[in-house]
This record gives C-alpha cells, structure tokens and sequence, in this order.
C-alpha cells in the first residue's frame, strides 16, 4: 500500500495491530555522492523499508550565516546550521530524478522533505506525498503553498504544543487535503527518557481524523522502540538511516542501517500476525477448548426419577457436553425423568 493511501485511512480502517509504513530516512546521508545515494535506496529497499525519504535544500535558503546547532557537536563539530547544510546543498532537481528512477526500479517509494518552495516545485512532479519537518511547523506561507498542491502531507510535530498542530492543521486546507501527524522529538538523538511515546496516544485521541506516525530519533539499539510505538497506534514509522553508523557527523551514529531495518521489519511482521483480528469472537482453534474446558450441570448426589430438582441438587464440572449452567434457573424445579446417578452430566432428556 502507498503512502497516500494510508493517510487517507478513515478511521474504522485503522482498528488493532496492524504493520506500520515504514519510511528510511537517509536525509543528507549521501553526503554529495550519487553513488552513496544509489547504495542507500539499494539498502533501504533490502531492509525492508516502504520507503526512503531525502531531504532538499539549498544552505542559502534555510538558515542564516550565524544560526547556531543544537545538535550534539561532538559528534558533529559543525557550530553553524548555515555550514552543516552548506556541506550537503549539492543535490538538486536532476540528481533528485535519478534517485526517483532508482527508487523505481527497486519498487520503493521516493519522498524528499522540501525546505523551500523551489525544491517543492520540482519534487511535485515526483512525489505523491509531502512531508513538512517540525521546524516548518509554524511556517504558515510555507505551509499554505505546500498545501496548494492538494496533496497528502505528513506533518511532523518536534518541538510543538497542540495549539502550533491546530493552527498548522487550519491553514493545510482542512477536508481537502489529508494530514498525518508524526509525534517528533527535536534532539539528535533524543534519550529514551525523553521519546515519550504516550504522546502518540495523546495525538490519537485529541486528533481521531488524522492518521499518527512516529518519527524517531533515539540510538537503533535493538529498535524495541519502533515496536512500541507500534503498539501505541503509531502507523507509519521513520527513522534516520545509513550505510554505516561509524562514519561521523550528525545523522550516521543515530540512525539504523540495513540491518537494523531487517530486524525491525521482522519483529513488526510478527506484531502483525500477533495482532490478528480486531472483532473480538471465539476463533475456530478454541473450539475443543469450548467444548472441553467449560462447564455443564452435574447432579452432586444421585437424583431419583420423579424427584423435583433444586439447588442443592446440583455442582457444575467440565466438559461442557451437557446443560450449561447457564441454563440453571431453567432447570431447577424440573422434574427427573429417569434416574440420574451421582457425578453425572445432566441432559435435556433426563428432565420434563
């Protein structure tokens, strides 16, 4: 199923457990390199993910000369916003159509997150989704103008209070274009203390219309936090992804690789298959559990023919072959047709 399609599930459709959309973020991780660029939607598509998602923009259009970082600057030294992006602003129109091309060859879908609306431009032509980044949040000529190309869009939520959402979500053209929210954390990388994963819920219950994702940023470790927020509603899933988690520099050391992404795809398989029906009924594999496990109407001491029945008359025991017990007011002050010995099922046609 595309991404498109997903977020535009109603409601009814997105009930229980089911396999999240999963998107790679390889961001900036090509670094300039065409051919790092091929290898990441090669590894992505190996991995298992849906999707692989870059990020376009030129250094000059996003921050200015002296914008500071607020990432951990021991693993990335860069000191300004302006520089770090200014190392990785190469790519641009022509290169973003040969990376859809290879996206289409693998059968993985191709998204990339505009920062200006140049990149937009262009990248509507190969998109069929958009995904506007938590520090856009707020961003409302931004915004509007993505939302004039009536399409889809994911709206990631880092570092904003609902108030920011509600009015992100009033000028995205409320009924003709379709959102999804995803719960965010602005820290590269985010602790584990500081996911708070119980705002997914909060997300679902305070926006039911929405479909709710889940962009992370804390270490892969063993990716038990992407199976969480699965079991928390989470329906799409994205989280930075490399070739190599050693290289240095921002986005490498906490993202998941290709194998990372297989484990987690596995693991999310197999939620899906935990997960099962939403309809809560009596499944066939229980049917002898039915039969033999529950219980029917024993008479606790011999009942003669003729003999009134009442309480005290009767117990209940497995296997449930004979009257149920919850058909005992049906039965107490019948009469026994036939002699009932003690310990014995009662049935129907013991009884007038």
């Amino acid at each position: 199923m595309k991404l498109s399609e997903i977020i535009k599930r109603e409601y009814a459709q997105r009930v229980g457990v089911r396999r999240p959309y999963i998107i790679a973020e390889a961001g900036v991780n090509h670094e300039g390199s065409m051919d790092t660029a091929f290898r990441l939607i090669d590894e992505a598509k190996a991995g298992g993910a849906d999707a692989i998602k870059f990020q376009t923009y030129r250094a000059d259009s996003i921050a200015v000369k002296d914008s500071p970082a607020y990432w951990d600057t021991q693993k990335e030294p860069t000191e300004s916003q302006y520089l770090l992006f200014k190392k990785y602003d190469t790519f641009w129109k022509d290169e973003f159509e040969k990376l859809k091309s290879r996206c289409v060859d693998n059968d993985i879908e191709f998204l990339s997150t505009p920062f200006d609306l140049d990149s937009a431009k262009f990248l509507n032509e190969l998109m069929e989704v958009f995904k506007i980044s938590s520090s856009d949040i707020t961003n409302r000529p931004f915004i509007e103008q993505i939302a004039d190309f009536n399409k889809p869009i994911l709206l990631s939520t880092g570092a904003s209070n609902k108030d920011e959402i509600d009015e992100a979500l009033s000028w995205i053209r409320p009924g003709k274009v379709t959102t999804s929210l995803m719960h965010c954390v602005l820290n590269y990388p985010t602790r584990d203390e500081d996911a708070n994963l119980n705002m997914i819920t909060d997300l679902k219950n305070c926006y039911p219309d929405n479909v709710i994702g889940y962009s992370d940023h804390t270490l892969p470790g063993d990716m038990h936090i992407l199976e969480i927020a699965t079991l928390l509603g989470a329906e799409i899933l994205e989280k930075h992804f490399t070739h190599d988690k050693k290289l240095p520099g921002n986005d490498h050391y906490h993202a998941m690789d290709k194998s990372d992404l297989a484990q987690l795809r596995l693991r999310l398989g197999r939620l899906k298959l935990l997960g099962g029906s939403s309809s809560k009924a009596c499944l066939e594999s229980e049917a002898p559990a039915r039969q033999h496990a529950r219980r029917s109407l024993v008479a606790r001491t011999q009942i003669l023919a003729g003999t009134t029945i009442k309480d005290e008359h009767l117990t209940w025991k497995r296997p449930a072959s004979g009257i149920s017990p919850r058909e005992i007011e049906e039965v107490i002050g019948r009469v026994a047709k036939v002699d009932i010995c003690e310990d014995e099922l009662l049935l129907w046609e013991m009884i007038q």
